[in-house]
C-alpha cells in the first residue's frame, strides 16, 4: 500500500504518498518525540522506495541505520496501534559530513553556490555583496573557473591590482570591500569552511538512489557541528534545495515522491533573512512539488515558519507545547489555527496536554483535502531510538557504494592557478628588458675597463702613462718639476 502509518488516534492515521511531495512541518517542544516522528516518516518513505535527505542536528538520527531493540514499552504500543509485520529493522543509510569527518564529504564550488548565498555566508553588507557580484561577472566574462576558496582570493586580489581597468567596465571597485571580503573568507577558511567549497561537487544523482531491494536510500548529513554555524547550515540547505529545483525535470504529481528533503531546525533559514531570500525559499517551495519533492520543515514553533510558507504544507504533526510566556501561548494559538478543527477536541487545550510520543496529526486524504486534526499515539520506529556509535558509523561507511567518489579531493587548473601563471609571466616580461639593459651597461662598463686598466695581452692607458710619468722624472726637466712641486709643498722658493 501507497502509505505510511503514522499513528492513532480515534483510527489510525495514515500519510498517503501520492501526496508526500504536498510537504509538511513537524513541531513541537524539546523532548516531546519529535526525532521519533522524524524516524517514523524517514523509514516509511524508504519503504516505499522513496530516497530522503535529512539533517541530522543532535546525532540521534543516525540510529535509522541500525536495527532496533525489544522492551516491553515498544511491544505494548505495537499492540495498541495494531502495527501488523512489525519488525526492528535499520534502513539503508549513506552519511555525509560537510567536514568530511561523520560521513562522505559534501562539496560544491564557489560558481556552483552563486554570490547571493555566498554573501549571506559571510555577511556581507550591501556595497560588499555589490562587489562580489562584480568579481563573478568578471570571472565568467573572462572564463575564470571558481572551485574553491584560493580562486575566490586569487580572483579577489586581481580585482583589487586592477580597479581602475575594471571600475571602467564594471562599476566602482572599492579595495574597502574587497579587503572585507578577504578577510570574511579567511574567516571562513579558518572555521573549517574551504572543505565545502571544491571537487569532487555532490551529485544530485546519489541523493536519489535506492538500494537492491528497491529501498529509497536515507542520506543523513552530520549537522552536529555544521550547526555551530547557523548561516552556513541555513545557506547549505537552501543551496541544496535549489540546486534540486533548479536541475530535476517537472513531473507533475506522482504516485510517490522522488525525493523527500527534512529541514531540521528550520527556524535558522529565515531568522534574519532578507525579503528577497523569503521570497526565494517561497517561491522553491511553491514549485518544487511539480518536481516531484517533498519538503517538511522541523522547528519547535509552528510560527517559526512565515505564514505563507506555513499555508502550503499539507500533512502536520504538533508534538506539546507547553505554555508558559505570552510567546508559548502565540504559538499554541497559532499551531490550533493551523489545523482543521475537529469538533471533538479543543485544540489550544490538547497541545499543552499531549504526552511524549503524542501528537496532533493532520494529513491531506482523497483529493488532498485536509483530515480534521487526530490526537494521534506515533507509531515506534523500527530502528534504534538512538545515535549510532563511531564504530557503526564507520561500519555503514566502509560498504558504502560511493566511497571512492567523494573521499578523495580533486584539484584541477582554475582561477588560482590561471592568475598565478598570468601574474609569472607578466614578472617575466617586465624583466627580461631590464636584465638586457643590464647586460648592455656590464659589457659597456667592460670595454671601458679593459681601455684603461689593460688585458692580460695589452697594457692599459693608466700603465702607460705611469711608465712615461717614470721617465719623465728620471729626466732634467723632471726633476725641475720634481722640485717645483716639493718647493710649493715646502712653502720655500727658488730664485732665478
Amino acid at each position: 500500500m501507497n502509505q505510511i502509518l503514522i499513528g492513532k488516534g480515534e483510527k489510525p492515521v495514515y500519510l498517503l504518498a501520492e501526496y508526500g511531495n504536498r510537504h509538511g512541518l513537524v513541531a513541537g517542544a524539546t523532548g516531546t518525540g519529535k526525532t521519533i516522528s522524524l524516524q517514523v516518516l524517514a523509514e516509511g518513505f524508504s519503504r516505499l522506495g522513496v530516497p530522503v535527505f535529512m539533517a541530522d542536528v543532535k546525532g540521534d538520527v543516525s540510529g535509522l541505520a541500525l536495527a532496533g531493540a525489544a522492551n516491553d514499552k515498544v511491544r505494548q504500543r505495537v499492540a495498541q496501534i495494531g502495527m501488523e509485520g512489525y519488525t526492528h529493522e535499520g534502513s539503508p543509510v549513506l552519511f555525509w559530513d560537510v567536514f568530511g569527518k561523520a560521513g562522505h564529504p559534501v562539496r560544491t564550488t564557489i560558481s556552483e553556490i552563486g554570490p547571493n548565498l555566498l554573501s549571506r555566508i559571510l555577511e556581507l553588507n550591501d556595497t560588499q555583496a555589490g562587489m562580489l557580484e562584480i568579481a563573478f561577472k568578471l570571472a565568467d566574462d573572462r572564463g575564470l573557473l571558481l572551485l574553491d576558496l584560493d580562486d575566490l582570493l586569487a580572483l579577489l586580489g586581481f580585482v583589487a591590482d586592477n580597479r581602475k581597468e575594471i571600475s571602467t567596465q564594471y562599476g566602482l571597485v572599492s579595495t574597502q570591500s574587497v579587503s572585507a571580503i578577504q578577510r570574511s573568507l579567511l574567516s571562513l577558511e579558518r572555521e573549517g569552511g574551504e572543505l565545502f567549497f571544491g571537487e569532487p561537487a555532490l551529485d544530485l544523482n546519489d541523493l536519489l538512489r535506492t538500494d537492491l531491494s528497491g529501498r529509497g536510500i536515507i542520506n543523513i548529513l552530520a549537522a552536529d557541528k555544521l550547526i555551530l554555524k547557523p548561516r552556513l547550515y541555513a545557506s547549505f540547505l537552501l543551496w541544496l534545495l535549489s540546486e534540486l529545483f533548479e536541475n530535476l525535470p517537472e513531473v507533475g504529481d506522482l504516485e510517490k515522491p522522488k525525493l523527500v528533503f527534512f529541514f531540521d531546525e528550520a527556524h535558522l533559514l529565515f531568522d534574519d533573512a532578507p525579503p528577497m531570500l523569503r521570497q526565494r525559499v517561497e517561491q522553491v517551495v511553491r514549485l518544487i512539488r511539480s518536481k516531484g519533492v517533498g519538503v517538511y520543515f522541523c522547528s519547535q514553533f509552528p510560527d517559526d515558519v512565515p505564514n505563507e510558507i506555513l499555508g502550503q504544507l499539507g500533512n502536520r504533526i504538533q508534538h506539546a507545547l507547553r505554555a508558559y510566556t505570552p510567546r508559548d501561548q502565540k504559538a499554541v494559538k497559532t499551531a490550533a489555527e493551523t489545523f482543521v478543527a475537529n469538533p471533538k477536541l479543543d485544540i489550544v487545550a490538547v497541545i499543552s496536554q499531549l504526552g511524549v510520543g503524542e501528537a496532533l496529526v493532520s494529513t491531506l486524504q482523497e483529493k488532498g483535502v485536509p483530515m480534521p486534526v487526530e490526537r494521534t499515539m506515533i507509531c515506534p520506529p523500527r530502528c534504534r531510538i538512538g545515535a549510532a556509535t563511531p564504530e557503526e558509523r564507520a561500519a555503514v561507511l566502509a560498504r558504502s557504494p560511493i566511497g571512492g567518489k567523494y573521499d578523495s579531493p580533486v584539484n584541477r587548473e582554475s582561477a588560482y592557478e590561471i592568475l598565478k601563471q598570468r601574474t609569472a609571466e607578466k614578472e617575466e616580461a617586465v624583466s627580461e628588458p631590464a636584465q638586457a639593459q643590464a647586460d648592455e651597461s656590464s659589457e659597456s662598463g667592460g670595454v671601458i675597463r679593459d681601455f684603461l686598466f689593460g688585458t692580460k695581452r695589452r697594457q692599459g692607458m693608466v700603465e702607460t702613462l705611469a711608465k712615461q710619468a717614470a721617465r719623465t722624472v728620471g729626466s732634467q726637466i723632471g726633476r725641475q718639476i720634481l722640485r717645483g712641486v716639493l718647493g710649493g709643498i715646502l712653502g720655500g722658493s727658488r730664485r732665478r
